[in-house]
């Protein structure tokens, strides 16, 4: 049970650390002269995915101890919480990522929604998402390569939250859209597109360097030997599904609505596709999301 609950708030965890830098990021890149659509929902928004960062972090560490301590009860004593955080990487992440989360609370509650609140929320995503690494496998590499392996795992992570954060946002934007946004949306899905291929480049070149540590040359021919490599294979899988729909998406779908708004017509069904697409994007990576989740508590190939 305490495993199920590890892996549910990890995936929690996850969830709003990529809309925590996504969102802000994506409104920064696709709305610089300010002339965007209605905003009002990026302020609850990220607040509620600040809140699930900040408490999942708290609750992991528990859920966490709980674990190795063996009970819930032993978890909750001051000694066993205090050598997690105090003498485990894991633990002072946890801490730091719930610390954090916080402070993008107050930052929330304090500024008004604009390029200067996206910019601290965007700061604050990426040092979120950067510390995943130090509760992952990244942190468990020794020797010479260990630095190499976490900056790739930190890499990696930010780079998702980049990209799914985005969808997360555009997903939001088409289900609230009215006509009048109707330009800005397309022009922000037109801005999605270099803003998504560059998360595309340094997914593949992190996730190489990060398989070259966990399984390594000579372990790939058996990977779906192992329960790891079956995940990793189904990760890859619904990546490959998300650039599917990505190119979809910027090649058929995005053109069309442009061509439609420039002709004058309705661009009603347009945006319908667009939103199922995106939706459908946006599923499939939650889903990655989760599998993410469940390959974070299992020892790769490497380490058997």
């Amino acid at each position: 049970m305490l495993e199920v609950a590890v892996i549910g708030l990890r995936w929690l965890q996850y969830s709003g650390a990529v809309v925590l830098l996504g969102a802000p990021l994506f409104l920064l890149y696709s709305f610089r002269g300010g002339d965007g659509p209605n905003l009002i929902w990026t302020r609850p928004t990220l607040a509620v995915a600040a809140t699930v960062v900040a408490l999942g972090s708290l609750a992991a560490l528990v859920a966490q101890t709980a674990v190795m301590a063996g009970s819930l009860s032993e978890a909750l004593k001051p000694a066993s919480l205090s050598f997690t955080v105090t003498g485990m990487a894991l633990g002072m992440a946890m801490v730091a990522r719930a610390v954090v989360a916080g402070l993008t609370l107050v930052a929330i509650v304090a500024l008004r929604p604009g390029r200067s609140l996206w910019t601290v929320l965007a700061t604050a995503g990426v040092i979120v998402s950067a510390s995943f690494a130090w509760t992952g496998h990244g942190a468990g590499t020794e020797g010479p390569g260990a630095l190499l392996h976490v900056t790739a795992a930190m890499v990696h992570a930010v780079s998702a939250a980049l990209w799914l954060g985005a969808l997360a946002a555009l997903t939001m934007l088409l289900l609230r859209r009215t006509a009048p946004d109707d330009p800005a949306i397309h022009r922000a899905l037109r801005g999605f597109a270099g803003l998504g291929t560059l998360a595309v480049v340094l997914l593949v070149l992190s996730g190489l360097g990060n398989s070259w540590f966990m399984i390594g040359p000579a372990q790939a021919a058996g990977l779906g030997a192992s329960l790891y490599g079956q995940l990793l294979i189904a990760k890859l899988a619904l990546f490959v599904l998300m650039l599917a729909l990505a190119a979809g998406n910027r090649f058929r779908l995005t053109p069309v609505l442009g061509a439609v708004l420039a002709g004058g017509g309705d661009p009603g069904q347009a945006l319908r596709r667009l939103r199922l697409n995106i939706m459908l994007e946006t599923l499939v990576g939650a889903a990655l999301l989760a599998v993410v989740a469940v390959m974070g508590t299992l020892a790769p190939p490497s380490a058997m």
